[in-house]
């Protein structure tokens, strides 16, 4: 029995292969999907500006998320803890979000 290739392939422009800075992700929901907002805002600003937004559905919202600990895993195991900063924080205890919920 033959194998079928099922790779894909990836085709990058070269615009997007620059890839945007984000220092914060807010993440919001509705029934049907997530909404991922990746902003960057830099210190003493109050307006951070939103560079990419990706919608998902939940399923696959819920894939990214099960991708995202799995390398997070594999990372930890090569380079050691990735540590976040001042952890006494309570806004530190959902990360890179300002409350979710949704939309």
């Amino acid at each position: 029995m033959e194998q079928q290739n099922n790779k894909l392939h990836l085709a990058v422009s070269p615009e997007t292969q620059m890839g945007k800075y984000a220092n914060l992700a807010i993440i919001a929901h509705t029934q049907t999907e997530f909404i991922f907002d990746f902003a960057s805002v830099m210190p003493a600003q109050k307006t951070a500006n939103v560079v990419s937004r990706v919608i998902l559905a939940p399923e696959h919202a819920k894939r990214v998320l099960l991708a995202l600990q799995d390398n997070i895993r594999k990372y930890e195991t090569n380079f050691g803890t990735i540590r976040i900063h001042d952890d006494n924080n309570p806004a530190n205890s959902i990360p890179m979000s300002l409350g979710g919920g949704e939309a």
